[in-house]
């Protein structure tokens, strides 16, 4: 659903970072060597730090397409469902039961590499608050809509990572959407 693969006739630039998105994403950063990669994307090993003097700029470039992907694709879908904050749980609904589903691409690499490799945190960090804004946007105005829109934000990373570790994407939906019904209810919104 978000995967955006490189023609055979790409750049080799191209090639390598669609390569490493599919890589990264389905297998992990860690589990994906640059020699995995670099095989996946047919290109040389000159080609390839020519591009990306190190792993660590590859790992950066991925986070930055996916969250442009994520970003462009969560706020097609919220506007798909209606616009609202009542959006999120079908919007939701599609990624979770998109067959390449793993997660968030950003909580997966803050776990796997956040501890040495800064960029990663920050890239996540920035990745949230974005998400959390897209989340205001479709929220009525008024007092205490950017802290709904952060509760929110963090029910909707819960219910991401359920669905990733339970498997049963529907128990975390409906979890979900019983959370958003109380923020959204006239005793949640006074703030």
């Amino acid at each position: 659903m978000l995967d955006v693969p490189a023609s055979s006739d790409a750049a080799p630039r191209e090639r390598i970072l669609a390569a490493a998105y599919g890589l990264f994403y389905r297998d992990g950063i860690r589990a994906t060597g640059i020699d995995r990669v670099i095989a996946e994307a047919g290109v040389t090993k000159v080609t390839f730090y020519r591009q990306f003097p190190s792993k660590d700029d590859l790992i950066e470039a991925f986070l930055e397409r996916r969250h442009g992907l994520w970003m462009g694709w969560f706020g097609d879908a919220l506007a798909r469902h209606g616009g609202t904050a009542l959006a999120i749980v079908p919007a939701l609904r599609e990624w979770f039961s998109s067959a390449d589903y793993r997660g968030c691409a950003f909580i997966n690499s803050v776990g796997e590499v956040g501890p040495v490799h800064a960029g990663v945190v920050d890239a996540a960090r920035a990745h949230k608050q974005d998400m959390a804004d897209a989340i205001a946007r479709v929220l009525p105005p008024g007092r205490g809509r950017g802290a709904r829109a952060a509760a929110i934000a963090l029910a909707v990373d819960g219910a991401i990572v359920q669905a990733q570790l339970l498997g049963d994407a529907e128990a975390a939906l409906s979890a979900l959407s019983l959370l958003l019904k109380a923020v959204l209810s006239p005793a949640g919104t006074a703030g």
